[in-house]
């Protein structure tokens, strides 16, 4: 026993002590005359006078039970205050029939102060994410209504220029500050970082761009088609403008005189690269790109200007049947 560094202490069937360790003795700084031959209730300032371990360590011999980290905490006479684990096992002596009891103490105190410390940390931090929560939210909903007054007053000035080419820059930027506003408020409240499952996004994002652009009756449709992938919050917000541009693009030049049509914004997932793809049955690409309009436009800018911060690639072509167009954007996922 006094090779072991716990501290040990061995009981005879009434609970008193036979024998300690001088681990023991170190440890509660105690003497063998005072502790050898006493009840184990009895020691110190009765620190193991616990009615709930008195009925436990009677019940080890003759019922082969066994106490498994029994926790005591307590001020004791020399050390102070300190929380102790207590595990006892019944001991058989070969060649008679003598049974004692060993009972090991190991002293956590210093852990359960950590846990406590790692306890009192992670309450910090769970109030600190909610105050960052409510934070976003209360900044959410500025920037929300302050986009949405920004679009109000582009909206308001272009009805009142006279100048036809002003008028239609006025429109534009209108638009745009309305795809950032659906954007933005799609990912609300999303953590950076996050992972944006791309169907439900899209859908949500195609709904709102089809009840605030396709008004009057106008026969054209917006369809998403997604598999399960997802892409990071912040790739899921330049995503959703390409997508937003791509959408309008198509409304403003590929159904012209009330062509009736469908746009279906495609999300194709893989583990090395995701693609977005916006593709409509109007006109076609032919009617469409000899437009120098169309060639240089500030939505064709835009999407290429996000691809270009993606790390993408951007194709255009034909749809498959024709007459139509594609517009697809590659994204190379990160190693």
């Amino acid at each position: 026993m006094d090779t072991v560094r716990e501290p040990l202490i061995v009981l005879d069937d009434a609970l008193r002590v036979v024998v300690a360790s001088r681990s023991f003795y170190r440890a509660f700084e105690a003497t063998p005359q005072e502790t050898e031959g006493r009840p184990l209730y009895e020691l110190g300032n009765g620190q193991w006078d616990i009615p709930a371990l008195r009925i436990l360590l009677t019940e080890v011999i003759p019922n082969h039970t066994t106490v498994e980290e029994f926790e005591v905490e307590h001020e004791f006479p020399t050390i102070g205050r300190r929380t102790m684990l207590l595990n006892a096992r019944k001991v058989f002596y070969e060649g008679n029939n003598s049974t004692s009891l060993l009972v090991a103490i190991e002293d956590v105190t210093d852990r359960r102060t950590l846990e406590r410390e790692k306890d009192e940390i992670l309450r910090e931090k769970d109030e600190l994410l909610r105050q960052k929560d409510l934070l976003l939210q209360e900044m959410n909903h500025r920037v929300n209504n302050s986009l949405q007054i920004i679009a109000s007053i582009l909206l308001l000035k272009a009805q009142t220029v006279q100048s036809e080419e002003t008028r239609q820059h006025l429109q534009d930027a209108h638009e745009r500050v309305m795809a950032v506003a659906t954007v933005q408020e799609q990912l609300h409240p999303t953590p950076f970082g996050t992972q944006i499952e791309a169907r439900n996004y899209l859908t949500r994002l195609c709904e709102s761009l089809a009840t605030s652009m396709i008004v009057d009756g106008r026969p054209v449709s917006i369809r998403v088609d997604a598999d399960e992938g997802s892409t990071t919050s912040e790739q899921a917000v330049s995503m959703g403008l390409i997508a937003t541009e791509l959408v309008i693009n198509a409304l403003k030049h590929a159904f012209p005189d009330g062509r009736v049509g469908e746009i279906v914004v495609c999300f194709e997932s893989s583990a090395t690269a995701w693609r977005l793809a916006v593709s409509d049955d109007g006109v076609g690409i032919s009617r469409r790109l000899p437009d120098a309009n169309i060639k240089i436009g500030l939505g064709t800018s835009i999407v290429e200007a996000l691809t270009r911060q993606l790390g993408g690639r951007i194709t255009t072509s034909l749809a498959s049947p024709p007459p139509g167009t594609v517009v697809s954007v590659t994204v190379a996922r990160a190693a």
